[in-house]
């Protein structure tokens, strides 16, 4: 089932709203943008719709709720408050980065309106949020609770293997296709965000548990969908939110909280760092364009790092 789903989007909006988001839905889709850029964006736009409606103090907000032509900076700024105030920063961050393409669009493609409402609105402040990595050891008691031979043992052990050996995304191992996978070079088929595929090895450990589950799958009810990955009752695939939650269930299972993918993708960068690694070749496979995100995954882990090498270089300890 697709993610984006535009008539569940527009509830609630006026027909001049849910008309210019259809619109612009069609031009983001000949630029090539990913179906979940896509949603993030008319989504954002959409929620600024429906809060003008009905939650808005601004007394001029109805005539914003009917056309977003007349949305102001002061609109604007509310909503952001109330995402703050009923959501998080972190969230309405990701709503401003997307009402500022709706509105550039606005501008610059239907020349609907002069200015963006959006040019002197500043970006919420968010406090950053350190993701602790998560160890070998925490790692081999998640491991522990896939141990068997059933389907969804085989299948959970690989998909956490595959996480914790290359660093993906929660979105590139679950989307995984069949194909993806080639046990000839022990690597998948990563497609990651922003449509930059790429391709990664996986280690002896790694390559066992997902020929194990391979075995398992063509067995397996839904064998002939092009999914890797396939729920444990009827004929469909499991889905990254899927994975999500089997993941939280196994780490509970295990005594641990908070285990999800991304701190195994972290954990990736701090050992990659810590053993030396090339910084461009953390680039390339963590599929990253920016050299922000290195440091932004190695600030977790960046402390213990530099204690190992204070205790390694003795300072103080010479005489």
């Amino acid at each position: 089932m697709p993610l984006l789903d535009l008539t569940k989007i527009t509830i609630g909006l006026s027909k001049l709203w849910a008309g210019y988001l259809r619109d612009w839905d069609r031009t983001l889709r000949s630029a090539n943008h990913p179906e979940n850029t896509r949603y993030n964006y008319l989504l954002a736009a959409a929620q600024l719709g429906r809060y003008l409606a009905e939650y808005s103090p601004d007394p001029d907000a109805d005539d914003a709720a009917e056309d977003p032509c007349e949305v102001t900076k002061a609109h604007i700024e509310y909503f952001q408050a109330w995402m703050i105030d009923t959501r998080s920063a972190s969230t309405a961050l990701n709503k401003h980065k997307g009402l500022q393409q709706y509105f550039k669009w606005l501008r610059d493609d239907e020349e609907a309106i002069d200015h963006s409402p959006m040019d002197r609105v500043k970006q919420p402040t968010t406090q950053k949020k350190l993701i602790p990595i998560i160890r070998d050891d925490d790692t081999k008691k998640v491991l522990d609770t896939c141990k068997g031979k059933t389907f969804v043992q085989l299948r959970d052990e690989a998909i956490i293997r595959l996480y914790y050996n290359t660093g993906a995304r929660l979105s590139e191992v679950g989307n995984l296709a069949l194909a993806d996978a080639d046990m000839d070079t022990d690597s998948v088929h990563y497609h990651g965000k922003g449509n930059k595929d790429r391709r990664v090895r996986f280690g002896p450990k790694t390559a066992r548990a997902i020929s194990r589950y391979l075995r398992a799958r063509a067995k397996h009810k839904g064998a002939d969908l092009p999914d890797l990955w396939l729920a444990e009752r009827g004929v469909r695939s499991l889905t990254p939110n899927g994975i999500k939650i089997m993941l939280k269930r196994r780490g509970l299972a295990a005594g641990l909280d908070g285990v999800h993918a991304h701190r195994w993708r972290h954990n990736f960068a701090h050992e990659w760092k810590r053993a030396g690694g090339d910084t461009g070749d953390l680039m390339l496979l963590m599929g990253w364009t920016s050299e922000d995100m290195p440091r932004h995954y190695g600030a977790s882990a960046a402390a213990e790092r530099a204690q190992e090498t204070q205790l390694r270089m003795g300072i103080g300890e010479h005489v």
